[in-house]
């Protein structure tokens, strides 16, 4: 959908794009520790950064679909979706637009597939890891996506 934002700085009118992406943690029970996996991939500026592994919602897909679908190609694992966490909406800019951009995210358990980053068709994810959910917070670039692995660690370890 495409409406409207008349920027501050010229007064001009920008086109807004609104995009839908779905995404989230994808856990399992490695040597009894609850990890999630997570992938690397370069930021605008070209630095590494580790993140949920998330991507656009396809067309007559639903949000949980596109999760369970963008996981497996960024990180090679078939989860299935336990419950949503939430969803983290932000605004960026393009050369000649602006981007209302809206992310639901999940939490899956693992079902199989082995881990890797080879699969992901734009290229996106360089690397994949499986890391312990408590060192997650150290790691992720975002701090909104470090809220959601808390809303699952609280999720997972049967609170409220």
């Amino acid at each position: 959908m495409v409406s409207h934002h008349r920027t501050e700085q010229t007064d001009t009118l920008l086109p807004v794009v609104k995009e839908v992406s779905a995404g989230g943690l994808v856990v399992d029970a490695i040597d009894g520790v609850a990890h999630a996996a997570v992938i690397a991939r370069r930021n605008r500026a070209g630095r590494l950064e580790w993140c949920l592994p998330k991507g656009h919602v396809e067309v007559g897909e639903t949000p949980p679909e596109a999760a369970v679908r963008e996981i497996l190609e960024e990180t090679g694992i078939r989860g299935q979706v336990i419950r949503h966490l939430g969803s983290i909406d932000y605004w960026f800019v393009g050369e000649d637009h602006r981007v209302h951009k809206m992310v639901h995210h999940y939490l899956l358990s693992a079902q199989d597939g082995s881990l890797t980053s080879d699969n992901d068709p734009d290229s996106e994810a360089e690397e994949a890891a499986w890391v312990p959910l408590t060192e997650l917070k150290d790691l992720l670039a975002y701090p909104n996506e470090r809220r959601m692995v808390q809303i699952a660690r609280r999720l997972l370890d049967g609170a409220p």
